[in-house]
Order: C-alpha cells, then sequence, then structure tokens
C-alpha cells in the first residue's frame, strides 16, 4: 500500500487517481471509539491528537526542527483532505531539548492529553528514555531515532522509523564489497547510541562481507579536533575511513579532513545526509561518500510508487521552505503517514487497537516499504538505503547505488 493526499500536482497525479477513493474513505469514516480497556464511548466530534515528541533546543536542535516541518506538513495534507475518521488531527507538541530527562518530562505532560499516538523523538538518548514509559502506558510510539535497542528486544507498542544504525552498517559492508575495500578503519561517538549501535554492527557485520577493521577510533560528541585519528588511519592500510557521529562532529570531521592531507576516503552515515550537514561544511564536502535514505535520492528513482510517495512530501516541502527536505523530514513524514494509515486501519483511536494495526503494517512511504510484523518494529532493511557521493553541493548515488535502487523499486 501507498499513501496519498489530494491534489500534489502533476507529479503525483496518478497516485492522486489510483488512491483517491482510500483518502475519501479515510475522510468520511465514522465509527465508535473505544477507551484504552476496550470499552465503547460515544461518538465524538473533536480532533484526534497526536503527540509529538523533538529537539526544538540543544544540539539536535537542527534535526528536530526539519522533523517538525515535515510532521507540520503531513498533518495539513491529511486535514486538508478530510481528516481521519471524520475528525481533524491535531498535533500537541513537546521540546526535549535535546535532553534524556527532559523526554521524559515531555511524555509525562502530553500523556495526559488524550493522545491517541505518540511521534517521538530524534535523539536516541531522549527515545531510549521515554518508550518504557510509553510501553507502561500502552501509547503507540513512533521513534524518528535509529538505534536499534529500541526494538531489541521487541517492545509492543514501541515503532522505529528510520533504519536502524544496523542497516546502516550492513549497507556500507555490501558497497565495500562490490568496491573491493577489504580493510578499513572506523570512528565513532562513545556517548552517541546511534553511533554506538552503528559501530557495533559493523564490527560485527564484516567478517561476512570480508571487510576487516584495521583501525578503530572512539571520540566523544564534544570532540572538536581529529587531527590524531587522521594520522593513526593514514599510518594504518585502511582503504575508507568510516565515521559514526551525529550533529557538529560530522561537520567538524568534514572539514578538517579537507586540510588533513588523508588520502583514505571519507564515509559518513546518514546523520549527515542533509543541507544540515553540506551548507556549512561548503566545498570541503566534495568527493565525501554517505549514505541516505531513498527519499533523499528521489529524484534519481525511475517513475513508481516510490518516487510517487517521494513527490507528495519533496514538491510542497520546497515549495514551502525553499529546499528538499533533508533525511529527518523524511523519517517525520513518513511516520505521520504509518499513524494515519494505523488509525484508518484500525477504524478507531483506540491505542491497542492502532499498535496492532501497525504491527501488521505494508506501507510505501518516504523512507520506503515498511513491513511491521510481531518480530520486527523497524520493519525497513537495507535495500531502502543508498550510498552517495557529494557532487556539486548535492546527493548523488554511485553506479552501484542506482543499480541496487532499481531493483528495490522494481520488487515493490
Amino acid at each position: 500500500m501507498l499513501w496519498s493526499f489530494g491534489s500534489l500536482g502533476s507529479s503525483t497525479a496518478r497516485v492522486r487517481h489510483a488512491f483517491s477513493g482510500a483518502v475519501v474513505a479515510i475522510a468520511v469514516a465514522a465509527v465508535g471509539c473505544h477507551d484504552h480497556h476496550g470499552h465503547e464511548e460515544p461518538p465524538v466530534a473533536g480532533p484526534i491528537r497526536v503527540g509529538f515528541i523533538t529537539s526544538l533546543t540543544g544540539n539536535y536542535s537542527a534535526l528536530g526542527s526539519e522533523d517538525k516541518k515535515a510532521v507540520e506538513l503531513a498533518v495539513e495534507q491529511i486535514n486538508a483532505a478530510g481528516g481521519l475518521l471524520g475528525r481533524q488531527v491535531e498535533l500537541v507538541t513537546r521540546n526535549d531539548q535535546t535532553q534524556p530527562d527532559q523526554a521524559v518530562l515531555a511524555f509525562n505532560d502530553l500523556k495526559g492529553t488524550d493522545i491517541a499516538a505518540m511521534i517521538g523523538s530524534v535523539f536516541s538518548n531522549a527515545a531510549l528514555a521515554a518508550e518504557p514509559l510509553a510501553q507502561r502506558e500502552g501509547i503507540p510510539y513512533l521513534s524518528l531515532a535509529p538505534a536499534k535497542e529500541q526494538v531489541e528486544p521487541i517492545k509492543s507498542y514501541v515503532f522505529v522509523v528510520p533504519a536502524l544504525s544496523a542497516m546502516y552498517a550492513e549497507r556500507y559492508l555490501q558497497y565495500m564489497q562490490s568496491q573491493h575495500l577489504t580493510k578499513i578503519a572506523v570512528a565513532h561517538d562513545t556517548k552517541s547510541a546511534y553511533a554506538v549501535g552503528g559501530h557495533a554492527a559493523m564490527t560485527s557485520l564484516a567478517p561476512k562481507y570480508g571487510v576487516e577493521i584495521v583501525k578503530d577510533e572512539e571520540f566523544e560528541t564534544t570532540t572538536s579536533d581529529f587531527s590524531a585519528a587522521f594520522t593513526h588511519v593514514k599510518e594504518s592500510p585502511a582503504q575508507a575511513l568510516v565515521f559514526w557521529g551525529t550533529g557538529a562532529p560530522g561537520v567538524t570531521v568534514a572539514k578538517q579532513y579537507a586540510t588533513s592531507g588523508l588520502k583514505t576516503p571519507l564515509f559518513l552515515t546518514g546523520s549527515q545526509a542533509s543541507n544540515l550537514w553540506l551548507e556549512p561544511v561548503g566545498p570541503a564536502a566534495e568527493g565525501i561518500t554517505i549514505l541516505s535514505a531513498i527519499g533523499v535520492v528521489g529524484a534519481s528513482l525511475p517513475d513508481g510508487p516510490q518516487k510517487q510517495i517521494i513527490d507528495q512530501i519533496a514538491a510542497p516541502y520546497r515549495e514551502k521552505y525553499g529546499y528538499a527536505p533533508p533525511q529527518f523530514a523524511q523519517d517525520g513524514y513518513s511516520a505521520c503517514l504509518l499513524l494515519f494509515e494505523a488509525v484508518k486501519k484500525a477504524e478507531s483511536t483506540d491505542r491497542t487497537k492502532i499498535q496492532q494495526a501497525l504491527e501488521h503494517m505494508t506501507l510505501i512511504t518516504p523512507n520506503g516499504k515498511f513491513q511491521y510484523t510481531e518480530a520486527d518494529h523497524s520493519g525497513l532493511g537495507p535495500a531502502f538505503i543508498s550510498v552517495n557521493v557529494v557532487k556539486d553541493g548535492q546527493f548523488v548515488p554511485t553506479e552501484w547505488a542506482k543499480e541496487q535502487l532499481m531493483k528495490t523499486v522494481a520488487a515493490e
């Protein structure tokens, strides 16, 4: 299944025609609601409230702000199409300040506002702090953070929207195998759950792809000088340096790499797949290899359901903000489509019914085709991740990535 909202321009005309019936059904459906224990409630004419925790201040404020723009866009679009179950959707937003303790406070504030579900923080550490509370309260929680600890082991009410850091690690290893890169260096942020998870997955999976980690460097989020790491890599036989970090370190390492004299190619992950990284890095970004969700390179895809759903966010987002939606915006928008579809399938705002609908969800979003199951609450595999090179200030898929993505969208 693929989500579509009303008229969004000629690029989505076929999607609008094919799925207009589904949108109408959402807009006119009128069903009774149940409380968390399944008791009948009288019909409610008020809005369907969705809680949203994001980082609007602190180290991840730039990321959280992009999430917010995309989530608000999705809510505007669904409301313009008639809403859900005949009701408008109301977003109730709280700022976690890029702090786990503030995420907990935000959650406790939101849980008393009669929300049907919650979209959670982009900051992995904050998400990990709030999610046990969502599980305890029985509130469906769609996380915008990629740490695998959120879904391993499974928490029945917690779902992850971005591809897990382990999936990014595996995609890089697949690419390295195809390029005959057998020796690599890895650097990771020991204070970031995302980076720790990605590093652990790469270390575990490397032998499967014939890759050896010959140099392993550690740093912290506050690190501002990577010269020692560059020296260590230069002295090693590494054929690539994979950098696992988020926020400011990703900008710092790219700028310093450009002037370090290090010839070993620099590989960055999906945390840098955004103008938020490209703009401050500037010309130093040229030639760097970087991972991204499929939605970031939607312009390179052939016409079809995947490209059309990417265009559904890309065109209005660019018109509204003057640039293409970055990685984080794709995540927030995809979370909304998954939640809206779950409410539609549940024909209710009952939290348990929404959770059950999510657990059996198959849906094409800008992040790729999700297939949640009772045993898989991440829903995405490496096939929906692109390996790109920065060229003229743009993320351009490698020839290998183009070939792989063509196979992926053809299979959809």
